[in-house]
């Protein structure tokens, strides 16, 4: 296994390092209807596992700051969060000292997680597949670090994009370019757009990097879906209406738009 991360993980940690502010960068975490979607799907699947047994011990990757790891903990979960940003575990080391029911692992080449005890209940991905290049491969490795019966949880990542409706493609860009205005740097987001338009992409540019989304035009969910369904007795997948704007996601919530998704995979089947 390389000891050095990835371009991606380096732009990644460069672009959520210390001051960033997931909150007003994150349409997941900033909207109460995709919040309040993903507190109750994560306290379902907690309490079915605390139902079962005593414990639930969940394996929480890429944490940000936290925002879903408190769903966690505070339906009974233990949770082992890894972080790519120094930054951001620093914060959650921060955040949970003294706590013995979270663990916080700074995953220096976003890799170093597979280096753990495959002893979880849960596996939650929260806004992450889209930022890693071989995310089929990446889900199946994480299957196998649970336990017969585990579950696998992930949400927030972008629809594959030719299999959007022509309508949602539209608004889900549109709303994305007029909340890019109020962000700031005009200059480098529109050299950005004027070459994703000419259908180049960068494997150094750090905005084709950290939305590494926009090469691969989205994540295959039925891909995954598929994939799941092999490792696992029952899959969910599950599409919804996401956007940065909290005007554009209360305009689009119920136009019945989907642009992003998520998969809950149940019991998962003993390893071979």
């Amino acid at each position: 296994m390389s000891e050095e991360p990835s371009s991606v993980v380096v732009s990644q940690n460069e672009a959520h390092g210390e001051g960033h502010d997931y909150v007003k960068g994150s349409p997941h975490l900033r909207h109460d209807v995709l919040r309040t979607m993903i507190e109750g799907q994560l306290k379902t699947l907690v309490e079915e596992t605390l139902a079962r047994q005593d414990t639930c011990r969940v394996l929480e990757i890429g944490a940000g700051h936290g925002t879903f790891t408190e769903f966690l903990l505070q339906a009974g979960a233990s949770v082992t969060v890894t972080e790519a940003s120094q930054a951001s575990a620093e914060e959650l080391k921060r955040r949970y000292a003294g706590r013995d029911d979270v663990e916080v692992f700074f995953d220096l080449t976003g890799e170093s997680v597979f280096d753990l005890e495959p002893t979880y209940d849960a596996v939650v991905c929260a806004s992450l597949l889209h930022h890693i290049p071989d995310y089929l491969g990446f889900v199946r490795r994480l299957a196998g670090m649970l336990t017969s019966g585990g579950w696998f949880y992930s949400v927030q990542d972008p629809m594959y994009y030719p299999r959007r409706s022509r309508m949602a493609h539209i608004a889900g860009r549109g709303t994305y370019y007029i909340w890019r205005l109020g962000q700031g740097a005009f200059r480098r987001g529109l050299a950005t757009r004027v070459r994703r338009l000419r259908g180049t992409y960068s494997d150094t540019e750090p905005s084709d990097l950290v939305e590494y989304h926009v090469v691969r035009q989205g994540v295959d969910e039925q891909a995954l879906e598929q994939q799941l369904q092999e490792d696992f007795s029952a899959v969910e997948l599950f599409t919804y209406w996401s956007t940065q704007s909290p005007f554009f996601q209360r305009l689009f919530a119920r136009s019945g738009l989907h642009s992003d998704f998520g998969l809950i995979a149940r019991d998962r089947r003993p390893a071979q």
